[in-house]
């Protein structure tokens, strides 16, 4: 079915294939943004779903030596203030909690920045003079992560928060990820398509994905996809946290397991981490479905970070056609947006 082209152009009216093939050179967009930075003690980005996905990649590659917190509700920690970095991340430009959380960033008096496409953050930003990181329009934000994460580590390369040599290994690691995605795409047959291969596996099933913690922004934008791309439920955890709860909830109930299950290990977590999912998948044997088992290609964090997102990309799409859904409205979420204005 999935080898049907015609079947995937009527289906995929927007081309989020299309989209999910070129989003490696997302990851080549220039930012030239010119912003003068007092001391910074620490990092705060307000961002809420796939606009709050960018900064948990950088949060694992190329990470902070300053405490780097992503808030994704409508209140900012109470320390922050003039030593503080705030961020201010929408894709849109109008989503609430992240215009909730700028205005308490200038009660504060925080060290703002904005980035989004436009909206009313882009206004507030001309408004105000903050430096404007603009994203590309066009897109749903899920489909736009590669555009926020360039542009990120293109503000902490500013901020002096690391190194001007990230950017070069962000676009080596750019024209890599091109090269692979032409593995995954629909000309592809199933045969020789882990993506492909992948959706056939999870269809029909709540989806359950684990992996460790450096590459747990993978994991999340998996479940993201599978959420938003899909219409699937899907769920998402992290190792070693697994082990001192959710482990347990596996052996009983429910006794008939409607859930497919998928790891997403890496060599280079942890070589505990890495123990923990060969002993969990022993002792859970019977009691959980086999886990399909991811390992990412690449052979630094960062690769295997993007390789792994763009996988998830790809595997969510076709998880939607075979669900015969498009993949890129999320009407349901428009509809709560309409209703909270009403409040």
């Amino acid at each position: 079915m999935l080898d049907d082209l015609k079947m995937i152009h009527n289906r995929d009216k927007e081309d989020s294939l299309g989209i999910a093939g070129k989003q490696w050179e997302q990851l080549k967009q220039a930012y030239d943004v010119e912003a003068d930075f007092g001391p910074i003690d620490n990092v705060v980005l307000a961002g809420m779903g796939g606009s709050a996905l960018a900064a948990e990649v950088a949060a694992s590659w190329p990470g902070l030596d300053k405490p780097f917190v992503i808030v994704k509700n409508y209140n900012l920690p109470s320390y922050v203030g003039k030593n503080t970095l705030f961020i201010a991340s929408s894709y849109s430009g109008n989503t609430e909690e992240t215009l909730a959380g700028l205005d308490e960033a200038e009660e504060k008096g925080a060290q703002i920045v904005i980035i989004c496409s436009g909206g009313k953050l882009a206004e507030r930003a001309k408004e105000k003079n903050y430096p404007f990181y603009k994203i590309p329009g066009g897109f749903q934000p899920r489909m736009a992560i590669f555009y926020n994460f360039a542009a990120l580590i293109s503000l902490f390369v500013s901020a002096g928060l690391t190194g001007a040599d990230k950017l070069k290994e962000l676009a080596s690691a750019a024209d890599w990820l091109g090269e692979q995605a032409k593995e995954l795409g629909p000309e592809v047959p199933a045969e020789r398509n882990l993506a492909k291969k992948m959706a056939q596996e999870l269809v029909g099933n709540s989806i359950v994905i684990y992996s460790g913690p450096k590459l747990f922004p993978a994991a999340y934008k998996w479940k993201i996809n599978f959420n938003e791309n899909a219409k699937n439920i899907a769920w998402c955890n992290q190792l070693p946290e697994f082990n001192h709860n959710e482990f347990q909830g596996w052996i009983s109930h429910p006794v008939e397991k409607p859930y497919k299950v998928v790891d997403i290990r890496s060599n280079l977590e942890h070589a505990r981490v890495q123990a923990r999912f060969e002993i969990s998948e022993k002792l859970l044997s019977g009691k959980k479905p086999t886990a399909e088992v991811i390992k990412p290609a690449g052979d630094s964090l960062l690769k295997q970070l993007l390789w792994s997102i763009q996988l998830g990309d790809f595997t969510s799409l076709y998880l939607a056609l075979l669900n015969g859904l498009d993949p890129t409205p999320v009407d349901l979420i428009e509809k709560l947006k309409v209703e909270l204005k009403k409040v």
